[in-house]
């Protein structure tokens, strides 16, 4: 009976066992089962073992390997596993994103093959692959590793044995080749399917990532990090790298495929999108090309009829999609094209634009692109009769963008600042020009922001300091004004309260750094006297804290042992507080304390290199 019961325990461990390493070594034994797809068709998936199996993976993917040849080994017999299944494992929902994973650290040999199986023989897979909500980030993330087409392994590097001819034939037909051959054999299949592509909520993402990879512009991910809330995502950062020749032709057809199909492209959201791509990786890397397609573009747009006498492209401004298709045109194009544009359609129409919710912001990109050229004189003109109207409208983009152009054009700065007073009712009398900066700030007229007691000519009753995003901006934009005498007799007429609320919030510290920081060191000096007794808790600010950061940097040698010799006599409260403790440091406030004179020398040399630095730039 023992005999028996140990013989049963043995088959049973051994069974234990084998299913175990049946599950982490064979994944393709699992019996695979069927869902829907998006469109009600019935596909294959991949069993729970399966899915199981890549969960393991993608946990073994965080952890630390010993060595860079350990990590290719693991990631070389996972994606052996892979092989036959690439497909599935594609469109799973777990396994495709372990497999983004793999990709980002396989060779480019690695990932073309993926491709080649993804694809198909002839490469016809590829849109089903690429029109699956999982399928189409898994193509993303391969085309992203195009930045490392010609990248060595470390096996390659160490080894001598090949002749200088292998080396050759590996370069023209090896790794580089398979993984090239894989995306060009995607760009004809793209073609030739181009409305489906970019018309699908998945494939023009696709569509958008192969154009960064053509170009040759690497676009960082971004899928793991998201804005806090209330908060704009930033704009990508792009790499630029070099690809092979032919991706540059590949590059052409695809323009030309958009552009026969231009109707498409202009009407719906999700092509649109792809066009804006199309549009800004031109102006970086192929201005010619550029030049070409927004030259298209807009005789298209031009070239449809509306109504008598009306512009058809101020139809398209107005729509909420394609609007920033034209966005994106005005911002890539060159001088010629943008007269002919405001000369043919945009002239004695803006005002109707600027105040629509949409077309505001193609205004917008419009002030932008001609800040440097003569037209700017004519649309600031324009624009600045109905300068009161657009600030009533709440479109505070057009504003905001007029007074940074001015900072760029001295000429028209003068009457900017006067059209300010009068649009914020503070210019008449002259008392009120003290009052500019809260107003500006907050971008209420003085009789809103004042009451109805001072706007009858009452003297200003005290009221706590508002502060916008956008007062922000158009005070920061002021700033670098030449003239900014009314701004700075404003800031000195502020309460030592308001002070510290405009340098702690979020968006008045920006507007603070900037008035200073653009000062003149004695207009600094006398800033940074009525900071006194506020430095503490400036520090202690996560806003203010960078705000004395920048006012220390741009400080003189006195002005830095004033601010030092404040903050000092608080140590314990600063040291013990997450943001002052950087300020601590940042201001070698120890060797202030226990070593002055080599604190001295520091800052002195500080000083003249970043005087110097500064001078270079300029």
């Amino acid at each position: 009976m023992v005999e028996s019961m140990a013989a049963h325990s043995e088959r049973d461990s051994e069974s234990s066992a084998q299913k175990r390493m049946n599950r982490k070594r064979n994944f393709s034994r699992g019996k695979e089962g069927e869902e829907r797809g998006e469109g009600g068709e019935k596909r294959k998936m991949l069993d729970s073992l399966s899915v199981g199996y890549f969960r393991r993976v993608s946990e073994r993917l965080e952890e630390e390997f010993a060595d860079d040849e350990e990590r290719a080994l693991f990631i070389e017999n996972v994606l052996s596993e892979v092989k036959d299944k690439a497909g599935l494992v594609a469109t799973d929902r777990a396994a495709s994103v372990t497999l983004q994973k793999l990709l980002s650290l396989a060779s480019p040999a690695q990932v073309g093959e993926v491709l080649a199986e993804l694809g198909g023989e002839t490469g016809s897979e590829f849109q089903a692959v690429s029109c699956n909500r999982c399928g189409g980030h898994v193509m993303e993330s391969a085309l992203r590793q195009v930045a490392r087409w010609n990248e060595e392994t470390p096996a390659e590097e160490k080894s001598s044995s090949k002749t200088e001819e292998d080396k050759e034939e590996e370069s023209d037909g090896g790794a580089c080749g398979l993984l090239e051959a894989q995306v060009v054999s995607l760009c004809r299949v793209v073609r030739e399917n181009i409305v489906e592509f970019i018309k699908d909520a998945h494939g023009t993402h696709v569509v958008r990532t192969l154009i960064h990879s053509l170009a040759g512009c690497s676009v960082q991910d971004q899928s793991d990090t998201r804005p806090a809330k209330n908060q704009k995502r930033a704009e990508p950062q792009l790499t630029d790298f070099e690809v092979p020749v032919s991706f540059w032709w590949e590059l052409k057809y695809l323009s030309e495929s958009l552009m026969e199909n231009i109707n498409v492209c202009v009407t719906n959201p999700a092509a649109i999108a792809v066009l804006q791509t199309l549009l800004s990786v031109c102006q970086r890397k192929r201005p010619i090309l550029c030049k070409k397609l927004n030259k298209g573009i807009v005789g298209y747009l031009a070239s449809l009829s509306s109504g008598p006498g009306v512009s058809t492209l101020l139809v398209f401004m107005k729509d909420q999609s394609c609007s920033r298709l034209i966005q994106a045109v005005f911002q890539s194009s060159h001088k010629v094209l943008l007269q002919d544009i405001y000369k043919n359609h945009l002239k004695n129409q803006l005002m109707p634009l600027a105040l629509h919710p949409f077309a505001n912001y193609t205004i917008q990109s419009l002030i932008a692109a001609s800040v440097k050229y003569k037209m700017f004189l004519k649309v600031f003109d324009e624009l600045l009769e109905g300068f009161e109207a657009i600030l009533a409208a709440g479109n505070m983009g057009i504003i905001v963008q007029l007074v940074e152009s001015c900072a760029q054009r001295e000429e028209r700065q003068s009457e900017m600042i006067q059209t300010l007073l009068q649009a914020f009712h503070c210019d008449d009398p002259a008392t009120r020009y003290i009052s500019c900066l809260p107003l500006f700030l907050s971008l209420l007229t003085y009789d809103v922001f004042y009451g109805s007691e001072a706007a009858e000519g009452g003297a200003a009753p005290q009221r706590p300091l508002k502060i916008c995003y956008h007062g922000s901006r158009l005070v920061q934009a002021m700033a670098s004004f030449k003239d900014r005498t009314l701004l700075m007799n404003s800031l000195h007429s502020l309460s030592s309260a308001d002070l510290l609320t405009l340098g702690t919030d979020p968006s008045g510290s920006h507007a603070l750094q900037a008035l200073i920081t653009s000062a003149s060191d004695k207009g600094k000096g006398k800033i940074l006297r009525k900071l006194e007794g506020l430095y503490v808790q400036l520090a202690c600010s996560p806003c203010g804290s960078r705000l004395l950061e920048a006012v220390w940097n741009s400080a003189t040698i006195s002005q830095k042992q004033s601010i030092a010799e404040q903050l000092v006599p608080s140590e314990a409260q600063l040291r013990s507080d997450r943001f002052a403790r950087h300020v601590w440091g940042k201001c070698g406030l120890t060797n202030f304390q226990k070593r002055r004179a080599a604190w001295l020398e520091h800052q002195t040399g500080e000083s003249k290199k970043r005087k110097m630095f500064s001078d270079i730039l300029e």
